[in-house]
């Protein structure tokens, strides 16, 4: 197509993404404050973990100091927590759609195989994310618990809802992106990019670096979040290196014939038929 045209497409695929979000968006504000079908609320979900610290490490309300609650410093704060929380969900629900868009744009450039390697890769891009985002929602409990559990008996922490559901979401966002590096190695290497000898031999680089990497975009520098981030990524990345070990093994299976021609030989050509003898020479 013209570049123009491919300027309309782009323009529409947009217009859809942001129109889901926007309609799932104003589910997440509803779903904050109320359950569905059994569902507890999204509110209800996501200080599920904050409750769950012991009372004596948190601030009490109530008669009887049963009453879990998050504070708010702000005329307008509840209001625009409500809304963050709102659009991170939408974004998140409303991301078959959008990946759908990303992909229906990107695929008329892409040869048959690439589409089938394509199709998978967002499937496993989305299974990832949610499977990092669950594992940063498990953590979490663990994480306060150290965190402000650690000077008790000197103080109680009273956290606003504001630094908690920022604590909260950017967990899960890291979690989850983290989890998307070994199904990039697996892309590379698709792409013939990066091949199983180099990760073999940078083994060792890469899970320094991992470590590196959790130690510092952990938000609370817990040891739970930081060990449960790494220790994670870490045997994903082990399974994308063997993906690659396996998927090497198979190209070079495939291209046997014509690797053992060396780069100053032809490659040999089949005998062609129906072109007036011309298929072999005796």
């Amino acid at each position: 197509m013209p570049l123009i045209e491919h300027i309309y497409e782009l323009r529409t695929r947009l217009l859809i993404s942001v129109a889901a979000i926007v309609v799932t968006l104003g589910f997440g504000f509803w779903w904050y404050g109320t359950g569905v079908l059994g569902v507890p609320s999204l509110g209800g979900i996501l200080t599920g973990p904050y409750c769950d610290i012991p009372p004596g490490a948190r601030l009490q309300l109530g008669d009887a100091g049963d009453e879990c609650r998050l504070l708010a410093t702000g005329p307008f704060e509840q209001f625009m927590l409500r809304l963050k929380v709102a659009a991170t969900a939408g974004i998140v629900l409303a991301s078959p759609i959008w990946l759908y868009q990303l992909w229906a744009f990107i695929t008329p450039g892409l040869h048959k195989n690439e589409k089938r390697y394509g199709i998978v890769f967002t499937i496993l891009a989305a299974v990832l994310f949610i499977g990092g985002a669950v594992l940063a929602y498990v953590v979490i409990v663990h994480a306060l618990e150290f965190l402000l559990s650690i000077g008790d008996n000197v103080q109680t922490t009273a956290l606003s809802g504001s630094q908690y559901f920022t604590f909260l979401i950017q967990l899960i966002l890291i979690f989850g992106v983290s989890f998307e590096i070994p199904l990039l190695i697996a892309m590379l290497n698709v792409a013939g990019v990066v091949s199983y000898e180099t990760l073999a031999r940078s083994r060792r680089g890469i899970i320094m670096g991992i470590f590196v990497f959790a130690a510092v975009a952990s938000p609370g520098q817990d040891p739970f979040s930081m060990l449960a981030l790494a220790v994670a990524v870490c045997i994903l990345v082990e399974a994308a290196i063997q993906f690659a070990r396996l998927h090497d093994k198979r190209r070079k299976k495939s291209r046997a014939d014509w690797l053992e021609v060396d780069d100053e030989s032809a490659s040999p050509l089949a005998p062609a038929d129906g072109l007036g003898g011309a298929g072999t020479l005796e």
